[in-house]
């Protein structure tokens, strides 16, 4: 293994890497014994040169350096066959009968900068970190030993590849790919566009919750799903036995799709699809005049919002919006119908969402029982000591009055 340069920690910033944190901030760096090129490998030590591990460097980057092993290893395909292997497996354990699922979630597996969804026979890759985004042909090469996938997908727009200093990519890597893929979720078709779609061109996080949502739909329920994206929920619930479900989302692309995706699982007859803003959709059905009263037409509420926040900064204006629409959905909720809501932004913990929900439940005048808590599914594994793998939360609610 050839000699790499060693980033030296200032005192009392090693215990987060031992701990396994594999992020080092800039601040936290003493020194380095050499100039490193950006995205190489270097070796971590502490002031006390106490060797803590080795992982990528980037000094364009907030995140200098990105903890990969906390031993000495060789970059190269075995490395990363080793490590997805690893992922595949708790994947195989805890989801086993899914065919569609993320392969590799990054910190979640050890793989800082480094995303791999499955869409049955087509794989979605993303790199984000310089280091990652560098062997990317290795990477693409042990994907394709282990899989055999008909394409893979590069869907590298997010965000933070320009704090990394990268520029955005998009294209088959791998193989072809003709128009969007239906892939399944316990057993329902969903079509999903993976070259322009949201994200990698679903939300997989909810898959587990998908299911544990239906199973709480009693036959005959009337249901409003809100920001629907694909009918995830909505299709889940009518197949349990809803009378009906109305989905609403702000994308006239995603209600097309969702409305395919009814279509599709002879669903139809039961879903109806609306292309609207949520907040202004629950707004206008709740405003009364003096005298006048809402009666509530739901028994379920499904409350899946995209992310309000991508930053601390901007937390008390998400947490403005969630008590808003909570407020809203409470008072179109029958009296012991359900309230299933979820937070995916990382800076709101649940102890704060929940706070939320109880300060618009309290404005309604409205008494909530907690029937049910939901995380992520389990192919985005949660480390307790990297809380950026805990970011989706939520509750189901039973209306008492």
């Amino acid at each position: 293994m050839s000699t790499l340069v060693t980033v030296y920690l200032k005192p009392g910033e090693a215990d987060r890497v031992v701990a396994g944190h594999p992020w080092i901030y800039h601040g936290s760096i003493l020194r380095t014994t050499a100039p490193v090129p950006d995205g190489d490998l270097v070796q971590v030590k502490d002031h006390r040169q106490r060797f803590l591990g080795v992982g990528f460097y980037n000094s364009q980057s907030k995140i200098n350096v990105r903890i990969l092993a906390p031993e000495r290893v060789e970059l190269g395909q075995p490395f990363f066959e080793q490590r997805i292997r690893t992922a595949l497996a708790v994947r195989q354990k805890h989801l086993p009968h899914a065919t569609s699922f993320r392969v590799v979630n990054a910190e979640s597996d050890f793989l800082s900068g480094l995303i791999v969804d499955k869409y049955e026979d087509v794989l979605v890759l993303q790199t984000s970190s310089l280091g990652m985004d560098r062997r990317k042909e290795d990477i693409v090469a042990v994907l394709q030993k282990l899989f055999s996938p008909r394409a893979i997908v590069e869907r590298n727009e997010m965000a933070s590849r320009k704090f990394e200093g990268l520029p955005d990519a998009n294209g088959v890597l791998v193989g072809t790919l003709e128009g969007p893929v239906t892939i399944k979720l316990n057993g329902l078709a969903f079509e999903v566009d993976l070259r322009a779609g949201h994200k990698t061109g679903l939300y997989l996080d909810q898959q587990t919750n998908y299911q544990r949502v239906a199973d709480m739909i009693r036959p005959g329920d009337n249901v409003l799903d809100c920001f629907s994206f694909l009918g995830g929920f909505a299709l889940h619930a009518a197949r349990a036995g809803a009378a009906h479900v109305h989905s609403l989302d702000q994308s006239a692309d995603a209600v097309a799709a969702a409305e395919r995706n009814a279509v599709a699982n002879g669903l139809a007859e039961k879903c109806s699809f609306e292309t609207t803003n949520v907040f202004d959709w629950l707004k206008a059905r709740t405003l009364t005049t003096p005298g006048e009263r809402v009666i509530p037409p739901f028994d379920c509420i499904i409350l899946d919002p995209p992310s309000f926040t991508r930053n601390r900064a901007a937390v008390p204006d998400a947490l403005r919006g969630y008590k808003e629409i909570h407020l809203r959905a409470l008072r179109l909720l029958k009296p012991g119908g359900t309230l299933v809501t979820f937070c995916c932004s990382h800076h709101i913990d649940a102890v704060t969402f929940t706070d939320a929900i109880l300060s618009a439940a309290y404005d309604a005048r409205r008494i909530l029982r907690r029937t049910a808590t939901f995380s992520q599914s389990a192919d985005h594994p949660i480390i307790p000591m990297i809380p950026e793998t805990e970011y989706l939360k939520g509750f189901a609610f039973e209306l008492v009055r």
